[in-house]
């Protein structure tokens, strides 16, 4: 099992544990999208996970599905999960080195909280059009995607594509979002951030009166790379390169997430945000988390509390309300033991940064423990 995305039902108090399952740790050897359902029991402080089911709709013919990436309309109680479906066991490799283009953009939907999933729709035409032609080839997320708190409560989906730039010695990534409209209905492509940005994850984030699309991406510069956009995702201002966010050599994908401001007495609105990722400099080691408390600036950053120690890859964060504590909980999903499993934790902000919250928030005894949704 690889490539974790996990998604919250509020209402419902479930979670939904979305992985690839493969035949082997090679991308080529991906196979199905598998899912575990899992029941927050808010008075016990744990999840209650179901036996694992396999999302049998979402895929292509001929092709294997990758990169699962869920997201829940508010407000038609919709879930979509979207993917990517690659013929046979072509690899990136090869699409990289031939310039063609062979992977597909795809979704299934659920109108029962995942328990049913319509038929597989293919939205590469609509979705990218005749851009399809002129990249090596492209992925979205991974993980959990966005829907903006706005009029029209745009559905914003992380991508990137690797672009055949003229004279280049190979194709060159870049991050992007595709903009869902009328409830996933009607798709836009937006502009690209910057050049050697690859996974990425977005968030909403009010400050100062304004709304933000936060995006942070993968890059191979050993450093995360982040930007901003104030028309909801199609353009993105202000790349930089986070120094306090260290990427091994490779990079790696890690996880972002927005919550509102624990209350200071002040009535403020504005949002704090979360970030998982692997912490060593040098390999895929010790899950960290990050919080920043004045988004979007770079140097805000903290510095990492460990989450997990050992090996650990990639993750996803979903905010699940309020903790026993009386602050935030967060869920995260994330690889571990060389990839061998897939672990599940749960963690207030209290827990993980005491120091950063106001007095009336108290402490609660249980430390931070995994629970493997997927073991090998």
């Amino acid at each position: 099992y690889r490539i974790p995305a996990l998604l919250y039902l509020p209402e419902q108090k479930t979670l939904l544990a979305f992985v690839e399952k493969r035949m082997s740790k090679k991308d080529e050897h991906a196979e199905l999208i598998v899912l575990r359902r899992g029941y927050y029991d808010v008075s016990a402080h744990r999840v209650q996970w179901q036996a694992q089911e396999v999302v049998a709709q979402a895929q292509l013919e001929g092709h294997r599905s990758m990169n699962p990436c869920p997201l829940y309309d508010e407000h038609t109680g919709t879930i979509f999960l979207f993917f990517i479906a690659i013929p046979g066991q072509v690899s990136e490799q090869h699409q990289l080195h031939t310039r063609v283009n062979v992977t597909r953009l795809c979704q299934v939907t659920s109108t029962d909280h995942g328990r049913t999933w319509s038929p597989v729709r293919d939205l590469t035409g609509s979705a990218i059009g005749p851009a399809h032609k002129e990249w090596a080839t492209f992925a979205v997320g991974p993980g959990h995607c966005l829907q903006l708190h706005n009029q029209t409560q745009s559905l914003v989906l992380p991508a990137y594509a690797y672009q055949n730039l003229p004279g280049a010695q190979g194709p060159s990534p870049f991050a992007f979002c595709f903009l869902g409209h009328d409830h996933g209905d009607k798709w836009e492509r937006g502009g690209f951030v910057a050049q050697d940005t690859l996974e990425c994850q977005v968030a909403e984030i009010r400050t100062e009166g304004q709304k933000l699309v936060y995006l942070n991406a993968r890059s191979s510069l050993r450093a995360r790379v982040q930007a901003q956009s104030a028309n909801g995702g199609l353009d993105f201002r202000e790349p930089r390169l986070v120094k306090q966010l260290m990427e091994p050599p490779h990079g790696c994908q890690g996880s972002i997430v927005s919550f509102p401001r624990p209350s200071s007495g002040s009535g403020s609105s504005e949002t704090w945000l979360l970030y998982t990722h692997p912490t060593d400099p040098r390999q895929r080691l010790n899950l960290g988390v990050h919080l920043n408390k004045r988004p979007p600036a770079p140097e805000a950053w903290s510095e990492p509390v460990l989450l997990a120690t050992g090996s650990c890859a990639y993750s996803d964060l979903q905010s699940m309300g309020t903790g026993p504590d009386g602050s935030p909980l967060f869920g995260c999903l994330y690889e571990s033991d060389n990839y061998e499993e897939v672990v599940f934790l749960m963690f207030t902000l209290k827990q993980a940064f005491p120091e950063e919250l106001p007095p009336q928030f108290s402490p609660v005894s249980s430390g931070l423990g995994g629970h493997p949704c997927f073991p090998s």
